[in-house]
């Protein structure tokens, strides 16, 4: 549709612009002055751009269009038929029920930089490297490429990690999981066995090459048999990172508090980054498949190393202003955008819930091209 041609060179504007002036989108969509005016007073009525005149005229993307333009790709690709309710939200993202083309149960992740960690270092411009038009789309976009690759290889290498499915702009589609976030858990039947379990993860990971960096009980998820799955990777970075260790030691040190203070548990002997990284079995986890070799390398088709250092960077910002002030892990902020909505899941990506009731709407595709498939460089 037309609306969609308009929402589209909105967002191929903001390659250069921070808000894109009206004769661009109209150059860009190919549409008369007064048929584009008309349309982008469609896509104001509905939240999807954001109009400003004090300094400079011109529109912007907001998040439910970014959302809408990445859901139409989705859609067109064949990858997810409806959209439902919110199941969760978090500092750095939303997650809806989805359906695939078959009837299957998929989370939609669609990442929300912006929130807090892009805010956190929008003013520090030594983050940016010169990049004068990073924004809070960008960096969500980032986030999606480095959680579905690396979500991917470690599918592929084994590890308890969602399925993924698709991804497109800010959004990552996976299978849901039918578990319960570890935040809610307050009894385990093995517990030590369920802390094992993690302390070798952890392990497993490193001797893979990566370190999570947010390995606590926020992005773990535990089933009804009480095996777990991990979540959330757009802040792992590479084994040579210059803080692998100490993300490695604070990873641990989440496990040994929560199940200090959840469970009264004190943990008396855990792994040292040293033991993590060497050892005979190092060896023995090492892989020539490709998977392995992103886990190893780092490389990301699509993902710089100096944009991967700008994510690291804004996550481990946000973190620490979060803590400064006083914010749980999973707090939820609103954008100047966003519709304020209630959060009807009140968990995150993949927590168990009834399947009755998950508000799909069904996703019809275009007839043609799909103009939504142009994205940012």
């Amino acid at each position: 549709k037309d609306e969609f041609r308009v929402l589209t060179a909105v967002e191929m504007g903001m390659r250069n612009h921070e808000l894109v002036p009206a004769p661009l989108i109209e150059s860009i969509a190919k549409i008369s002055r007064g048929g584009c005016y008309k349309l982008l007073q469609t896509l104001l009525r509905h939240k999807l751009v954001a109009h400003d005149g004090k300094k400079y005229d011109g529109y912007r993307l907001t998040y439910h269009g970014y959302d809408f333009l990445a859901i139409r790709a989705l859609a067109m690709r064949g990858s997810m038929v409806c959209v439902g309710r919110r199941l969760g939200v978090g500092k750095e993202s939303d997650v809806h029920y989805a359906q695939g083309p078959n009837g299957e149960l998929f989370a939609l992740k669609l990442h929300r930089l912006g929130r807090i960690s892009f805010r956190a270092i929008k003013s520090k411009r030594d983050y940016l490297k010169g990049r004068e038009h990073a924004s809070w789309m960008y960096m969500a976009r980032l986030a999606a490429v480095k959680e579905f690759a690396y979500m991917k290889a470690l599918k592929d290498e084994g590890f308890p990690v969602p399925v993924p499915v698709d991804q497109n702009r800010h959004a990552v589609l996976m299978h849901f999981i039918r578990a319960t976030p570890l935040y809610h858990i307050r009894h385990l039947n093995r517990p030590s066995s369920v802390l094992e379990r993690l302390m070798r993860l952890l392990v497993r990971l490193a001797r893979a090459g990566v370190v999570h960096g947010d390995f606590n009980e926020f992005n773990l998820m535990i089933d009804e048999e009480e095996k777990v799955t991990l979540i959330d990777f757009p802040q792992l970075v590479h084994a040579n990172h210059a803080n692998a260790e100490e993300f490695f030691d604070r990873d641990v040190m989440g496990v040994r508090e929560f199940f200090r203070k959840r469970l009264n548990i004190e943990v008396e002997t855990w792994p040292t980054w040293k033991e993590a990284v060497s050892g005979e079995e190092l060896e023995a986890e090492a892989s020539a498949s490709a998977s392995a070799g992103v886990l190893r390398t780092g490389a990301i088709e699509g993902l710089r190393r100096e944009d991967d250092a700008l994510l690291v960077a804004a996550h481990e910002r946000g973190r620490r202003e979060g803590a400064e002030d006083g914010e749980p892990d999973d707090a939820s902020e609103g954008s100047d955008d966003e519709e304020e909505e209630d959060d009807e899941g009140g968990s995150r990506a993949g927590a168990a819930g009834e399947e009755g009731a998950l508000g799909f709407e069904s996703l019809a595709r275009p007839a043609g091209g799909c103009e939504g498939e142009a994205e940012e460089e």
